[in-house]
């Protein structure tokens, strides 16, 4: 299996398991709203169930994204960041961010859960066409029985429903067929319905049991029950493993059939002749409801009858009831939209403008971020004309930096990407408009004097990262991070292991390291800035460290570089030379990575 159908097939997995997961809470809460108006109208608690097995098709995410786009990112102080949005994240997305984890290829349990995927979409993939096929098989059942029925134009049968059409008045006639076949009266079709009546059932049936049969089938029509079946039938061939929506089908039944007793008997007004032509009419069919069609049985009879016989007990929904069931339905709306702007909220990055000393960068994971910064309080900031061969300088100085004759795109890229990722930002940073890429700018900021120790003491990533408030005050920059997934190339540990040497204490760290073409040399490092730094190396997506190894290493790889004219034909290329060196390699797939969006800058202001 690829890595990137491996990445894909687990990442699915994820979000199916989370979708199951939401799509279960909700289907309990739906149980427990049905079960608090079990004395009230069966119809209110089929549209509960009906919105449980609806709920399985939308996933929450789509309300989630719906949130994020309601709020503009802002920049908020971290009072208002608390970890509310944390945990409902956590219980709305238990099974989020799994992380991959490195199997050894030689391993026969690694191969065994190298294949799970693939081995469960498989079988995923049977089960729904085996739940099809047996839907299929079911429908041309019905189909047959259409084709051999006979059309109805008169009769008792026929009289009566017209009838019941007129007092309905209903805004066209459904045509009735008369069927040998079928066992049980039905409606049969979504948008244009047909009646089916079965051969000699009329003569066990007085009119009155007729007349109340035919009225139960047109309450199925009028609620287009057939259509609300169908719509769930899809729920079961897409999740038929899951056993919850099979029961929710169970719980529809049930409530759909109720519904249409309560409205007949409210409508005839006498529930004992409805009963008895009931009970006839299921003697008469003595078999299993038809799949497919809208029938009279396929609920418990003995509680049917009872709950006909006791119809006058059935309560209307009070206000405190209507405001309950209201209440319910807002809050599983606004609980994944308040997840949408929770996220929206902690995404954006938190810079405090009139104190830029601290800064917060969440989204980055190097430790120079939790430190404070020493401010770049005096800025001046000139635009210039863009000439052939400019120098475009950046100096870090003792009192601040200096940027000579840069786009803002490249300053932007230099105070969020403080180590090389890639040749260009366009993966990363997002957003940027076009003035930010061609006009060119002098831009000199200094710390103040009580600064300067502070400033000196910073490294060099935590001085670039100094510049986000700058960016902040002077171009009213607003911007706000997002894990979007990206084409990249993943460092693993190759097939024979790690050919990596342990850094020896007190080695000297990063001061003895070397970047060049076709040259890297670090010691006392770690993998994760090996894979930074190979970001740079001429490739063409960002590399992203999935070996899992967490140790400080002396690290010497060398290449030939395919730009340079002039590099040792005897070097291998640098994919080979990872493998041979450093037991290393690199597999293209898509990892999601951070990417900055920039919602919004301007040109700066005056000095």
């Amino acid at each position: 299996m690829t890595p990137y159908l491996a990445y894909m097939l687990t990442s699915v997995g994820a979000a199916v398991a989370n979708h199951l997961w939401q799509s279960s809470v909700f289907a309990v809460a739906a149980w427990l709203m049905a079960l608090q108006l079990r004395r009230n109208r069966a119809h209110v608690r089929y549209g509960i169930w009906l919105a449980a097995s609806v709920k399985f098709l939308i996933p929450f995410s789509l309300l989630i994204d719906l949130g994020r786009f309601l709020r503009k990112p802002q920049h908020v102080p971290p009072s208002l960041q608390t970890t509310l949005s944390s945990a409902m994240g956590v219980v709305g997305q238990p099974f989020s961010g799994l992380p991959a984890q490195t199997m050894n290829a030689q391993s026969l349990s690694g191969h065994f859960t190298a294949l799970l995927p693939e081995v469960f979409a498989g079988v995923w993939f049977c089960g729904m066409v085996t739940v099809l096929l047996i839907w299929c098989t079911r429908w041309k059942k019905i189909y047959r029985a259409l084709h051999r029925a006979v059309p109805v134009k008169s009769g008792r049968e026929f009289e009566l429903l017209r009838r019941l059409e007129t007092l309905a008045k209903a805004r066209r006639h459904i045509p009735m067929l008369r069927s040998l076949d079928m066992v049980e009266p039905g409606i049969f079709g979504i948008f244009h319905p047909l009646m089916l009546w079965p051969d000699r059932l009329s003569e066990r049936l007085e009119n009155e049991h007729i007349e109340g049969i035919l009225a139960h089938e047109l309450v199925h029509v009028r609620r287009y029950d057939n259509l609300t079946a169908a719509i769930h039938m899809l729920v079961e061939v897409v999740f038929w493993f899951y056993p919850m929506v099979w029961w929710i089908e169970s719980r529809m039944l049930q409530e759909r059939e109720r519904a249409c007793d309560e409205a007949v008997v409210q409508l005839a007004g006498r529930p004992e002749v409805y009963a008895e032509g009931l009970l006839k009419a299921c003697r008469f069919c003595a078999e299993s409801p038809l799949i497919c069609v809208s029938g009279i049985t396929g609920a418990d009879l003995r509680d049917r009858i009872v709950r006909i016989m006791t119809e006058h007990l059935v309560q209307k929904m009070d206000l405190s009831r209507k405001l309950l069931l209201g209440g319910v339905a807002f809050v599983s709306l606004a609980i994944p939209v308040t997840l949408g702007l929770s996220a929206k909220l902690d995404a954006a990055t938190t810079i405090n403008v009139n104190s830029p000393g601290q800064l917060e960068e969440p989204a980055t994971t190097n430790k120079d971020t939790a430190v404070d910064l020493a401010p770049l309080a005096i800025a001046s900031i000139r635009q210039v004309a863009p000439r052939d061969n400019d120098a475009r300088l950046t100096n870090f100085t003792d009192v601040g930096v200096t940027f000579r004759s840069v786009a803002i795109a490249s300053i932007v890229q230099t105070a969020f990407l403080p180590q090389p990722t890639l040749s260009v930002d366009d993966d990363r940073i997002v957003g940027l408009p076009g003035w930010t890429k061609s006009e060119r700018y002098d831009v000199e900021a200094k710390v103040d004097y009580e600064d300067v120790l502070k400033w000196k003491a910073l490294s060099l990533t935590q001085k670039s990262l100094a510049l986000q408030p700058l960016l902040v005050k002077r171009f009213n920059l607003q911007f706000h991070h997002e894990a979007r997934e990206r084409p990249t190339y993943s460092l693993v540990v190759a097939k024979n292991g790690p050919k990596l040497l342990k850094a020896q204490l007190g080695a000297g760290g990063n001061d003895q390291s070397t970047v060049a073409p076709g040259k890297i040399v670090l010691k006392g490092s770690s993998v994760s800035v090996l894979a930074s730094l190979l970001s740079s190396q001429g490739l063409s997506h960002v590399v992203v460290d999935k070996t899992g190894l967490t140790d400080m290493y002396d690290i010497t790889l060398r290449w030939s570089p395919d730009d340079i004219g002039s590099s040792d034909a005897s070097l291998p290329s640098l994919f080979t030379a990872l493998q041979e060196q450093l037991g290393l390699k690199l597999e293209y797939n898509k990892n999601p990575i951070d990417v900055i969006v920039i919602d919004h800058i301007e040109r700066p202001s005056a000095n």
